[in-house]
């Protein structure tokens, strides 16, 4: 396997970056999903400890993988066996991943920021978590997570499609073992 990608498949970078960016997506809407429904501010702050580092971490990775396609790799070639809508769809599905979770991460750090629950999660300061809901980046955030899962259930959707109906190795492509796709 190579570091950069090949026209065929992608390289270690990319896909380490995927997916390590797919296991914190999952960690974050599901902690997020979780504090959402939770009375309990000693949990849900124990929870959110996990959360913020987590969103962050998420915003690191997405830099870099925007860095490394524009700076230092390139995608490998579409599948071409897809119709041209596919396609699109497919890039539209992952241009919208990173302005969902850029947009995630501002407003998580809005909240943080106008809360002053920066300081009491992590800085030692005395005090209880404030209702989120009283600063105006929980609304974007909050809808942002519905349409972050919606986008995640489309992409693991297609992705099986791929992989079991159309059995053209896409899900081959973005794992580590350096094979490209299956020629159809």
């Amino acid at each position: 396997m190579t570091v950069k990608s090949t026209s065929q498949s992608y390289g270690s970078v990319a896909i380490a970056i995927h997916w390590l960016s797919a296991i914190l997506i999952v960690i974050l809407l599901a902690s997020g999903f979780r504090m959402a429904n939770m009375s309990d501010a000693i949990a849900k702050a124990g929870v959110l400890t996990v959360h913020a580092p987590a969103g962050v971490l998420l915003l690191v990775l997405t830099l870099a993988r925007i860095a490394w396609w524009l700076f230092a790799d390139s995608k490998p070639e579409p599948l071409g066996n897809s119709p041209r809508w596919q396609e699109q769809a497919a890039r539209a599905v992952h241009l919208l991943f990173y302005v969902v979770i850029l947009g995630m991460v501002a407003s998580g750090l809005g909240m943080f920021i106008l809360s002053g629950a920066g300081p009491v999660l992590f800085g030692g300061a005395e005090g209880t978590l404030p209702d989120f809901w009283n600063f105006l980046p929980r609304y974007p955030h909050a809808i942002g997570a519905r349409i972050l899962l919606v986008l995640l259930v489309a992409h693991i959707g297609a992705a099986l499609y791929h992989h079991f109906a159309l059995k053209d190795g896409v899900l081959r492509r973005m794992w580590f073992t350096g094979r490209g796709h299956r020629p159809t």
